[in-house]
C-alpha cells in the first residue's frame, strides 16, 4: 500500500501534488496542512475529496477529526499529540478509518488497545516535512519492531514513514511493514507521476 502525504513545493500546490500521486496509481491521500487555517483546510479538503472520488482513492485527514467528520472522508490519521484515537472514534464512528503514528513498539501496543486501523511508524530516517522529529529507525528499528509485533501476534497495519526513497522500499517491506507513506521522494522528481507508478510497481512485484 502506497500512501501519499500532500505537501506543498516551489512547483506544486497541496491539489496538484495529489493530482499527481493519484494519475500515478496512488489509491491513498492523506491531506497534511499543518500550521493552515480551518477554513482552508476545509476548502481544499472538500476539493481534493471530489478528485478522491474521480479515482476511487481513500481520503484521510491528518489531525482534524472535525473537518474529517463534516465532509465525511475516509478517516483521520493522529499524531502522538493529537486526540485520542478513543475519543475521535466515538465522534467519527465505527465505519471510518483511524490511524495513528508510533515511534516504538510500546507506541505501537498503545495505539492497538485504542482500535486504530493502521499505524504510521516512523521515522525512517531524516525529513525536513516533520517539525518534531522523533528518534529515527532505520532498517534494523523497524525489524526489531515488527519481529515484536509478529511475537505478540500484532496484526494491525503498520506504514513507514519518513524521508523513504524509493531505494528504500524493497529492504522496508522486508521486514514485514503493509505500506509506505512518502511525499517529497514523489514530487521532487523529475517526472513525478512516473516515478509514482515506479513505486507502485515495487508493491505489486512484492505482492506476486
Amino acid at each position: 500500500m502506497l500512501q501519499f502525504i500532500t505537501n506543498k513545493t516551489e512547483k506544486y500546490d497541496i491539489l496538484e501534488s495529489a493530482k499527481i500521486a493519484l494519475e500515478g496509481g496512488c489509491k491513498w491521500i492523506q491531506l497534511r496542512m499543518k500550521n493552515s487555517l480551518q477554513s482552508e483546510i476545509f476548502r481544499t479538503g472538500f476539493e481534493l475529496q471530489q478528485l478522491c472520488y474521480q479515482y476511487g482513492a481513500t481520503l484521510i485527514i491528518d489531525d482534524e477529526v472535525e473537518i474529517c467528520k463534516d465532509l465525511n472522508c475516509d478517516g483521520v490519521h493522529l499524531g502522538k499529540e493529537d486526540m485520542d484515537p478513543l475519543k475521535a472514534r466515538a465522534i467519527l464512528g465505527e465505519t471510518k478509518v483511524i490511524g495513528g503514528t508510533a515511534n516504538t513498539y510500546e507506541d505501537i501496543v498503545n495505539l492497538v488497545e485504542k482500535g486504530v486501523d493502521y499505524i504510521g511508524l516512523g521515522p525512517f530516517r531524516f525529513t525536513t516535512t516533520k517539525e518534531k522529529l522523533s528518534p529515527i529507525l532505520g532498517i534494523e528499528g523497524y525489524r526489531n519492531i515488527l519481529d515484536k509485533c509478529k511475537e505478540n501476534n500484532i496484526k494491525t497495519p503498520i506504514v513507514a514513514i519518513g524521508g523513504i526513497t524509493n531505494y528504500d522500499i524493497p529492504y522496508l517491506l522486508e521486514t514485514g511493514i503493509t505500506g509506505i507513506a512518502i511525499s517529497s521522494t514523489i514530487l521532487n522528481a523529475v517526472d513525478p507521476v512516473a516515478q509514482t507508478k515506479d513505486i507502485m510497481s515495487l508493491f505489486n512485484m512484492n505482492n506476486n
